[in-house]
This record gives structure tokens, sequence and C-alpha cells, in this order.
């Protein structure tokens, strides 16, 4: 069995590289001549160190690349199983976010180890667990108050979880000998020891020491470890220099002493045991995980702490005691009783010392073999199938946040984060994309509560337009008109919208209106320049005349339109550069979509062949990293320069989705439909950055995908372009036959997915 383990490695100090380091000796050890273990170390901020060699690839920390090319490392190394050690400060990215690079590339099994699990996590947090969670075979933490959070915070399958102890050494010492060596035998030795931060509460215990002193004169508290790295380097010694100045100003300098040094385990091993009282007095309760705490238990010295989470369930069962947060006075009281009560503390070590010998490093070795062995073995025997349409990848369709931001004038164009942004008004542009979202959401999932939004759009529409059939576009939330002229873009889409509703319209009422502002607007047509404003226009005239099709008027006016498309093909493209205009930007599949919309009516084979050159050439630029990447806004795509990467915009990827659709419905090359799925995953972690923009919690669509984060404002242009998509999908699992992949032959199975079908009504209705 080759095992590769992902975290930060000695000679890097921090507490996941001794674990790190410790798990991978452990399983070394336990295991047969045929188990092997390497590693892939993290490296802090460009710093290189001098590795073991069991170290066999590096990623520097705050460079995502690095993190693509570990996987492709890791996938090309042979192993069988990686092992994963999580905390969010070790990788790079907001929140870690980089991690989700790495573990969405792998081809092999994967057991993730949490030394984190936050009860409060932000959205980009809980994104991150839940996706590298949704990655892993396996999810190992160290608690019972960890997995119930997975379980009930994040939405983690129990099945996932298991519970494996933070290991200990095997302490060989005496507590004689111990304090022979150390020079303090008749003193009664306090200890603490970690990378020291604000958090640690050492003060609490300075702060005691007053009141133990009184008593037991003969006490002695060591402080043992170096300032974190993060801290020393933001801050300095700013917090043992505190630290100091308190010792002095309570006289307590003969008591107290500092050993500012990483040690050893070895030398860590014997300051445990000569120990008679070990503390670990956080300000919070938020630690899930404490590898100090477990080593002192281990070394069964007689441990008092505050009541995080960790200590709680380590400490039960007297292997040790608990006083509140910050009161130095009941931390002097327990420490004084234990003094004045020999046998209860020797009881308290005798407890902690038995426990511990059950989570040696050599027992959780065994038990990451055992996972290990098990989930290779279950890999193994797994069918590879797949389907490229799994209605159980698609969150349930909801209109929670598009309610949230509209109100009786229509719906707002931007939210921070989730709740509406009043300042920046209306805009015609949401308006009929909310008009096009509903009216396929009734359409589709005869969903009431869209059947409502519908006059609401669509009187802002009626009200916008002019009385020269153009509209204005903007609105403020004071209701006063903004004289910023409406873009060309911004007339088709509203021309696409009202096509669609002239075409279903689930009332009459509905579709005259539509039709009033519709024919309304049709002389602008003629004057339309832009690539976009043609694109959607094209598209609408080509629902109106699904509605009408002996319209010969609304007929000679989408040859127009379709013909400016055709000769900007004709005029910008050549054998290496098969588009429309020599750059790519925006909304681009919105582009070919119009041809294969305008190819129902004009049955030219230029047409279609343009349409499916041009969607191939946009396909290949599109999924140039294996899943969806939309031409980034940063800069775009300019012909013979290097495409942009971020700010990926959500209406790229409903574009992608749309024009996939139509492409299966004109030619029924099922590629074309696996593509929708694979374009709709976008949103919901299949991407550059491997983690989900839609938000179920409210039900929203954040704005777009930078460089190391998401954009976490909802308005109304992503979440509608997630919803439009989400219902195109949804469609096609219902509607069309899934495709499963069998090996290298593809075949299709008629069944259809009534039972997802039936959940999406009833969570409607």
């Amino acid at each position: 069995m080759r095992i590769i383990c992902i975290g930060t490695y000695p000679p890097r100090k921090c507490g996941i590289a001794t674990f790190t380091q410790n798990l991978i000796n452990s399983i070394a050890n336990s295991a047969d001549k045929s188990t092997s273990v390497s590693i892939v170390a993290i490296n802090d901020q460009g710093k290189n160190y001098s590795y073991p060699r069991e170290v066999k690839f590096t990623i520097d920390q705050d460079e995502q690349p690095s993190y693509i090319d570990a996987a492709s490392f890791i996938n090309k190394s042979n192993a069988d199983i990686c092992i994963l050690e999580h905390e969010f400060g070790i990788f790079g990215g907001d929140c870690g976010i980089y991690i989700l690079s790495l573990v969405k590339r792998l081809r092999i099994p994967l057991i993730v180890t949490f030394h984190s699990v936050l009860r409060n996590p932000s959205f980009t947090q809980k994104s991150i667990i839940k996706e590298i969670c949704r990655k892993a075979n396996k999810v190992v933490v160290m608690s019972h108050k960890a997995t119930n959070f997975l379980s009930h915070i994040y939405g983690i399958p129990n099945e996932k979880l298991k519970i494996i102890e933070h290991g200990v050494p095997e302490f060989t010492y005496s507590h004689k000998e111990c304090k022979n060596k150390f020079n303090i035998e008749g003193k009664i030795l306090l200890m603490t020891f970690g990378l020291l931060s604000k958090n640690k509460g050492i003060e609490t215990v300075i702060k005691a020491l007053p009141e133990i002193i009184k008593k037991h004169p003969n006490v002695h508290y060591l402080i043992l470890g170096k300032t974190h790295p993060n801290i020393l380097k933001y801050f300095g010694e700013e917090y043992r220099n505190y630290l100091k100045k308190l010792i002095k100003s309570l006289k307590l300098n003969d008591y107290v002493s500092f050993l500012n040094s990483f040690v050893d385990e070895d030398l860590l091993c014997q300051y445990l045991t000569a120990a008679d009282i070990y503390v670990t007095p956080y300000l919070d309760e938020a630690q899930i995980t404490s590898g100090t705490l477990a080593y002192a238990v281990g070394a069964g010295a007689a441990v008092i702490s505050t009541p995080y989470w960790h200590a709680e369930e380590l400490l039960a069962n007297n292997r040790g005691r608990l006083f509140d947060f910050n009161d130095y006075l009941q931390l002097a009281s327990i420490v004084n009783d234990l003094m004045d009560n020999p046998a209860e503390m020797e009881k308290l070590r005798n407890n902690a010392s038995e426990y511990g010998k059950k989570t040696t490093w050599k027992l959780i070795g065994k038990e990451y073999i055992d996972v290990c062995q098990e989930i290779i073995v279950s890999s193994t025997q797994t069918t590879a199938q797949s389907s490229f349409i799994d209605p159980e990848t698609i969150p349930v369709f909801s209109l929670n946040h598009i309610q949230t931001i509209t109100d009786k004038t229509g719906i707002l164009q931007h939210a921070l984060y989730g709740i509406p942004n009043f300042k920046e008004g209306y805009c015609l542009d949401d308006n009929a994309r909310a008009l096009l979202m509903s009216l396929m959401a009734y359409k589709f999932q005869n969903n009431k509560q869209a059947l409502s939004l519908i006059p609401i759009y669509l009187s802002y529409i009626a009200y916008m337009q002019k009385e020269d059939g153009s509209f204005y576009n903007f609105f403020t939330y004071q209701k006063e008109f903004d004289s910023t002229p409406t873009s060309e873009d911004c007339f088709g889409r509203t021309m696409w919208a009202l096509g669609y509703l002239i075409r279903f319209a689930p009332k009459d009422a509905y579709l005259y209106a539509g039709k009033d502002i519709f024919s309304k607007a049709l002389p602008h047509i003629n004057g339309l320049k832009s690539l976009r404003g043609n694109a959607n226009t094209t598209i609408g005239l080509c629902y109106y005349l699904r509605m009408f099709p002996n319209n010969e008027q609304v007929l000679e006016i989408l040859r127009k339109t379709t013909k400016r498309l055709l000769k900007s093909f004709e005029r910008e493209s050549d054998e290496s550069w098969e588009w429309f205009e020599p750059k790519l930007s925006y909304d681009n599949g919105i582009l070919p979509l119009a041809l294969f919309h305008a190819y129902e009516f004009i049955r030219s084979k230029e047409i279609l062949s343009i349409a499916l050159k041009t969607l191939n050439f946009l396909d290949k630029i599109s999924f140039r990293n294996g899943h969806l990447s939309p031409v980034g806004s940063n800069g775009w795509y300019q012909k013979n320069k290097v495409c942009a990467q971020y700010a990926q915009q959500s209406i790229d990827a409903m574009a992608m989705m749309l024009v996939y659709d139509q492409a299966y419905k004109i030619t029924k090359n099922t590629n074309y439909l696996k593509r929708t799925f694979d374009s709709f995953k976008w949103f919901i972690g299949d991407n550059d950055l491997g983690i989900a923009l839609y938000d179920d919690e409210t039900n929203g669509c954040c704005d777009g995908l930078e460089e190391d984060k998401i954009n976490r404002n909802q308005g109304a242009e992503s979440t509608i372009a997630y919803l439009i998509s989400s219902l195109i999908v949804t469609k096609n699992c219902n509607n069309y036959p899934v495709i499963v992949q069998d090996h290298q032959t593809a075949t299709l199975s008629s069944k259809p997915q009534e039972i997802r079908r039936q959940k999406l009504l009833h969570n409607q209705q």
C-alpha cells in the first residue's frame, strides 16, 4: 500500500507539521514492509526548508498553480490513497481556498483529517469544508463534538465520519527521574506548552499564582514554547513581553520561567513527565482539538483546563478538572485543593495515564492503516459508472433570494452579501432576466411563486418603455428615471424576455401586454450595431415566431439580425480564430446560441456551420482546465494574447448552459447534453477554485469567482443566471435520457427521473 500525505512538515515549526510527522512514522512502524508513506509539504510564504527524504513534493502556500501541480504529481505517483491534514491557516487564498484546487483534481481515494471544525463558519469556510467532504472517502476528526458539528452544521453524512483520537507518544520516563534531571526536586511543577499567542490565556495562570503561593510556596510555573510564527511576524513578542511585565508587577520572577524554544518530542516528553499539574487556560470554547492537551493526558499529568470543547471530552470521567474562562481565583482554588489532597491528584494522574495508553501513536497509526485498507478495497470494488446528469447534485430550486431582492417596483440590481442594496436601484436588464427566469420556472415546474412575480417584472418593463418604443434602463429606489442611455445589449435582453413571454404566457393578459411592448419596440431593431444586442434580439424574435410563425415582418427582421452576426464572423474569423470579433469578452455563448435559434427558421447550412464552429471554438477555450472556466473579465481574451482567468461571471456560465442545450436540440449530439451539466457544475463547485457559488442558506448566487476568493455579494444578475441554469439542467434530467458512461462504452438509459421531479415540484408547492 502506497500512502501520500499532504500537510506542513518539519523542519517547519507548527503543530500540524509535528502531527503529520508523528502520523506517518506511526503508520510506517505499524504497517508491513510493503507499505510506504511519502509527503507533499506546504511551504509558508515562499520559504524553502531542508526537508527529509520522505518529502517528495512541495507546495508554495500562496501560489494556486502549485496546488494544481501537486495534484498532478500525486495522480502520477502510483499512490493508492491520499491523507490530507486540514487547518484553514496553512493553505493559501481566502480561508485556505486554494486547497480545493488540489482536492478536486485528485484521482485516488482521499481521507481528510480536520484539525479545526468551526461551529459558526463563514460562508467560505463552510463551503470549503463541504467541498472537501464531498470529495473525501472518509472524514477523520478527534472528538465527538466535531462529528456532531460536521453532521448538523455542514450536512456531512454520518457514514463518512470517523473519530480517531489525537495520538500521543509512549511515555517511558519516570516522574521522579525527570524531576531530578531538571533540578526541581521538592517543587510542584505547573506547566503549559505550545506556540504562544493571546488566545492561550497564560495570564490567567499567572494571576492565579499569588493565591497558590500563599499556601504552597514551592510552586513553579514553566511556560514552554516559542511565539507562534504568524504572531511573531506581525506583532513580534508583544504577548510574551506583556506576560513578563505581568509577572514582574506581581513579583513572581522567582516562580515563573519561560523556555522560548521549539523542543524535540523526546525532551518534551521529559518535561511533561516531570510536570505535576498541567494547565490549558484557553480563553474561549472554540477549540475542537488540542494536541498539547492530548500529550499532557498521555503523560499522566494532573490536568486542569478551561472548558473548551476538546477539554470537556478528554477530561471527562475524572481524568482532569475544569475551571471557567478567565477565572483565575477558581483556578487557584482547584490547584490548592489538589496540592492539599495528594491522593486525589494521584488518582487524576493515573486515570489520565491509563487513557493515554489507548491513544499512543502506535495504536493511532494502526487505525489509519485499517481505514486506508478499507477504502482502497471498497474503491477497487466500485463499478466505474457515472451519470452525465446526476439529479441528486442539483440543489432544490428556490426563489427565496429572488423574493428578498424584489419589491412592488421590480427586482433590485445589487445585494450586499445576501441583503438588498437599495442604493443602486433597479435596471431593465435584470428585470428582463427576472421575467425570463420566472416564465421558465412556471413553464418547467408550475412554480406558483414564479407566477406571482411575472406581473411585477413585466410591469417594470412596460413602465420603462418610452413613447417611441425604446426603453429607459435605470430607475432609482426613490422612483426617478436615470437618463443614462440604454445599451443595445439591454434592449436585446428585453426583446428576448418579451419573445419568451409571447410564446409561453401563462395568461392572455400577459400575452397581449407583452405583444404590445414587443411590437412598439420592433422599429428600433434595424438600428442595432452591437453583436450581443443583435444576438439577444434574434433569440427573442425566434420565440415570437414560434407563437406567430406567419408574421413575415418579424421573419424579415430576423433575417437581418442573423445576417449581421454572419457578416461579423466572416470579417473577423480565420483558421485559428473562429469567432465573431477580435476578442472573447462576456456572455459569449449568446452569439452561437442566436444562430442555433435562427437556424430553426432560416434553414441555411451556413448558419448551422458557423454556429457549430463558434461553439466548438468557445468550448475549447472555456473548458481548458478540465471544467468550465469562463473567460475572465479582468482583461478578457484578446486575439493573439493571453486569456484572462479571473474574474469569472455567472452570466457566462448560464450562456454556456443555454447554447449547449440548444445545440443538443438541433443536432441530437449527446456530447452537448453532457456539456450542459458540466457547465452547471461551475455553480456548485466544479470550477477553478473548487468552491460553490450557490449559497444554500440564502438560495442566492455569489457574484463572481475571483483569483483567491468568491465575490460574496448576491445580486440579481448572478442569482437569475444560476436559477435559469438550474431550470435547464433539471429539465434535461426530467425530459431527456440519462447518459451513463460505463468504462469506454457510452449507452443511454431511458429510466425517467420521476423521483427527482416529484421532489422538486413538492418543494415549490
